[in-house]
């Protein structure tokens, strides 16, 4: 039988009050988190620049939302498979060939557009442009999760995993857009793919921190999936709402900046929009908390509701602006909420699978709200495309509500799923 004991974070760390300082000082981390960083950057740039290349080579948002929607749909439909797959034969088994195949597609995708091919040809290249997407995000909650066991560093290492993701929101849009618009429209793209390569290739070396396989070994382990936890099923519901807000909120602000003749501004608002949720991650983090992760998620997704309703009515760059900054602050400790009830609900062999679920649900959700956000600002009014980050978050907080009780893990350790009862492995000194 395998140990559980990792050595890190010491015997005192349940006694000390959790922190990013304390943390970042566990035995091995950066070797993953550096090359981790680099590799998940490329995730935020994707989609602006499918669709600030696409509007480009076609005058239409519409069809620019499409083209990124299908990317989405794409990898949300595979980054599932792609998780067990990395729980099952390792993460670098899945994420060599995964790079290699996303960098050629990408590249394929940005040769089309600029070649003015008809738009189911960029339809063609875009679904495996999307279903070769690194699951860099998952792989590293994952390895924080055999590195930590059941610390209580575990919603501190959420919450940084959080504040890192918006950090490449900030970083990813504002590169993109300035590439787009000042460099040339497929610049985005190509830049995407190279960085993708790259840095997915520096981390898939990083072997001596990835997650131990779950199908060799003498004991019998039942691969059951991740998505036969009840919680999970309601957490896939609870981020595709906050996807929408991504994928709303990305193509509004374009068409609004292109409205009074700022392009320029897009990758500015948006990045506000992001610093809102790294800022709110920062401090979810250094929290203690005392109160239920499931309270936590209920209060933290009805404030995203209620500031997600308002931005229709925005109609300045500086009320969009300050707006786009609570709606981020919002989002934040949905996430962080919502990845560290699956620690307390998915076994371990299944949660790279879990995240990646989740991972999975934001892009559907953002697939959905870029395809709908184009056609409304198309067809109807300017900033018509905001009344889809409103309407996502508000279906999903009904979900959430009704369905609230399916987060808690059954008592003994064990979790919920059908076919998945594993015991929750305990840390020993």
């Amino acid at each position: 039988m395998a140990s559980t004991v990792t050595g890190e974070p010491s015997k005192d760390s349940a006694s000390t009050r959790p922190g990013y300082g304390q943390l970042l000082r566990t035995r091995g981390a950066w070797t993953f988190l550096l090359p981790g960083f680099a590799a998940r950057q490329p995730f935020a740039m994707l989609t602006i620049s499918i669709v600030l290349l696409v509007q480009h080579t076609t005058g239409s948002y519409g069809a620019a939302g499409a083209a990124a929607a299908v990317t989405g749909v794409s990898m949300a439909v595979f980054a599932p498979y792609s998780g067990r797959l990395a729980d099952r034969y390792g993460q670098r088994a899945v994420l060599v060939p995964g790079v290699l195949v996303h960098a050629v597609s990408g590249l394929t995708l940005t040769a089309l557009a600029l070649a003015h091919a008809p738009l189911w040809a960029l339809f063609a290249a875009a679904v495996p442009t999307g279903a070769s997407v690194p699951q860099v995000g998952p792989m590293v909650r994952a390895r924080w999760g055999v590195k930590l066991q059941d610390s209580p560093l575990m919603t501190t290492a959420a919450a940084f995993e959080s504040v890192t993701d918006e950090l490449t929101f900030v970083v990813g849009p504002l590169l993109a857009t300035a590439l787009c618009t000042a460099v040339d429209p497929a610049a985005g793209l190509v830049t995407e793919a190279t960085l993708t390569l790259v840095g997915g290739l520096l981390f898939a070396a990083q072997r001596g921190t990835q997650p131990a396989v779950t199908g060799g070994g003498h004991t019998r382990v039942e691969h059951g999936s991740a998505l036969r936890v009840p919680g999970v099923r309601v957490l896939i519901v609870t981020f595709l709402g906050i996807g929408s807000v991504f994928g709303g909120m990305q193509v509004s602000l374009a068409a609004f900046t292109e409205s009074i003749g700022r392009p320029g501004l897009n990758g500015v608002l948006y990045g506000t929009f992001a610093a809102g949720n790294m800022l709110a991650g920062l401090v979810c983090g250094a929290i203690a908390w005392k109160v239920a992760p499931q309270r936590r998620l209920l209060v933290g997704y009805a404030a995203l509701a209620l500031a997600a309703s308002g931005l229709w009515a925005a109609h300045s760059v500086l009320v969009l602006a300050a707006l786009g900054l609570l709606v981020g602050m919002c989002i934040a400790p949905s996430l962080i909420t919502g990845y560290t009830l699956v620690e307390s609900l998915v076994p371990a062999g299944a949660r790279t699978e879990a995240f990646t679920w989740l991972t999975g649900a934001v892009a559907l959700g953002q697939a959905a709200a870029v395809t709908v956000a184009g056609q409304l600002e198309d067809r109807l009014w300017g900033g018509a495309g905001f009344l889809v980050p409103m309407g996502g978050t508000l279906l999903a907080l009904v979900t959430l509500v009704a369905l609230r009780s399916r987060l808690s893990a059954r008592a003994s350790g064990r979790t919920v799923a059908r076919g998945v009862g594993h015991r929750v492995p305990v840390a020993v000194d």
